[in-house]
C-alpha cells in the first residue's frame, strides 16, 4: 500500500496521547471512587463484565480515529475491478488444416464450441467481432453485442486454402479503429516497400503517434491458428502496428508443434504451429501466448482469457474504503456506550 499524502500518518502519532488522556481519566474517577463509604460495593456492583464493557465503546472510538487518519492519507493499493475492456475481436484461423482431428471431434469444431462458450460467458456489456482468415482476412461479424448473431458468424466459416496471420491482424485493427484508413495494402504495397510516394492512407499511418504497448484497454484482440504464415503481410509487421496503438493481441496455437501432412480438396500439405511467431506477436504486443493440445485445453484457455479481459488489477485509491470503516467504528461505538451507560463515551 502507498499513499498519497504520507504527511497526513504523523498524526497517528496522537494516538497514544488519547490513550494516556483516557489512562489519566481513569484514575481520576478511582479516586472519586473512594470517596463512596465501601469501595467493595462499587466493584461488585461493576463486576467483570462491567469492566470489559467499560473499555470497549473507547476503543473502538480508537480505531476509528485511526481508520480515519489513514483515509486522509489517501492510501493506493492494487485491487481487482471490473476491466473497462469493451470490445473484444475473434481472428479465427478456417484454413484448410483446421480440419484436422488431433483435437476431438476436429480443430475448427473445438474453436467453434470454445469460442461461443467464451461468448456465452462474457459480459453483454462487452462487444465482439469476429474476423475469419485463411489466405486472406474478412470481417465475419462487425462487433455487437448481440450473442445470437457472434454465433451464427462462427456456425458459418467454410474452410479455405493457405494462412495468412498478419492480414488477420491488419484487419482486426482496421475493425477497432475504422477511422484510422487501416488497409492490408499499407503493409504489403510494392510502392511502400521501395520507399515511392505514399498514398493519403499511408500518410495517415505515418502521422499516427505510436504509444505504449498494452495500454489501449477499451480493446482486445484474440488471435487463434494452427498453422504458419505461408502468404499476406509479415505478422511481426502487423504486431508492430498494433503495439503502437497500445492493442493487445492474445494468441492461441492449436495443434500439432512438430507439424503433420493432411489433404484438403485433393491437395496435401504439410503444416506446423509456428509458436516462435505467435510468441513474438503476443510479446510485442505486451499480452499472452497460450498453447492447447486438446478440445478440453482449448476451452480452459478461453475460460482464462475471459476472466483476464473481464477484470483487471488497477492501483486506485481506497481512502473512501477506510472512511467507512471508521463511520461503522464511530456509530458501533456510540451505539454500545448509550445502550450500556446511556452516555457517548
Amino acid at each position: 500500500m502507498t499513499f498519497l499524502w504520507p504527511q497526513f500518518l504523523w498524526l497517528l502519532a496522537a494516538l497514544p496521547l488519547l490513550i494516556l488522556l483516557y489512562l489519566w481519566l481513569l484514575r481520576r474517577k478511582k479516586k472519586l471512587a473512594v470517596r463512596y463509604a465501601s469501595l467493595s460495593i462499587v466493584r461488585e456492583a461493576m463486576g467483570a463484565g462491567q469492566s470489559v464493557r467499560r473499555h470497549l465503546p473507547p476503543l473502538l472510538f480508537l480505531l476509528a480515529m485511526a481508520a480515519m487518519l489513514v483515509a486522509a492519507a489517501r492510501p493506493m493499493a492494487v485491487v481487482v475491478l471490473p476491466s473497462n475492456q469493451q470490445t473484444i475481436i475473434l481472428a479465427m484461423d478456417v484454413s484448410g488444416s483446421m480440419r484436422a482431428a488431433d483435437v476431438q471431434p476436429n480443430r475448427l469444431v473445438a474453436a467453434q464450441e470454445a469460442a461461443k462458450s467464451f461468448i456465452k460467458d462474457l459480459p453483454r456489456t462487452v462487444k465482439v467481432g469476429i474476423v475469419a482468415f485463411a489466405g486472406s482476412a474478412q470481417v465475419a461479424q462487425l462487433p455487437t453485442t448481440n450473442h445470437e448473431d457472434l454465433v451464427t458468424a462462427i456456425d458459418s466459416f467454410q474452410l479455405q486454402r493457405a494462412t495468412a496471420t498478419g492480414n488477420a491482424i491488419v484487419v482486426s485493427l482496421a475493425t477497432l479503429f475504422p477511422d484510422a484508413g487501416i488497409d492490408v495494402e499499407q503493409f504489403s504495397s510494392p510502392s511502400r516497400q521501395r520507399g515511392a510516394a505514399i498514398d493519403q492512407n499511408e500518410k495517415k499511418l505515418k502521422e499516427f503517434t505510436p504509444v505504449a504497448p498494452g495500454s489501449f484497454t477499451s480493446a482486445a484482440v484474440i488471435m487463434l491458428t494452427d498453422g504458419q504464415r505461408t502468404t499476406g503481410v509479415d505478422p511481426l509487421d502487423a504486431a508492430k502496428a498494433a503495439a503502437d496503438r497500445g492493442v493487445r493481441i492474445y494468441t492461441v496455437g492449436v495443434g500439432t508443434v512438430d507439424g503433420e501432412t493432411i489433404g484438403f480438396e485433393g491437395w496435401s500439405m504439410r503444416v506446423r504451429l509456428d509458436e516462435e511467431t505467435l510468441k513474438a506477436i503476443a510479446n510485442k504486443t505486451n499480452a499472452e501466448y497460450f498453447y492447447a493440445g486438446t478440445a478440453n485445453d482449448l476451452k480452459k484457455v478461453y475460460e482464462t482469457l475471459s476472466s483476464k479481459l473481464t477484470v483487471e488489477k488497477k492501483e486506485t485509491e481506497i481512502s473512501a474504503l477506510f472512511a467507512l470503516c471508521a463511520a461503522v467504528l464511530t456509530l458501533l461505538s456510540a451505539g454500545l456506550s448509550l445502550l450500556w451507560f446511556n452516555r457517548i463515551l
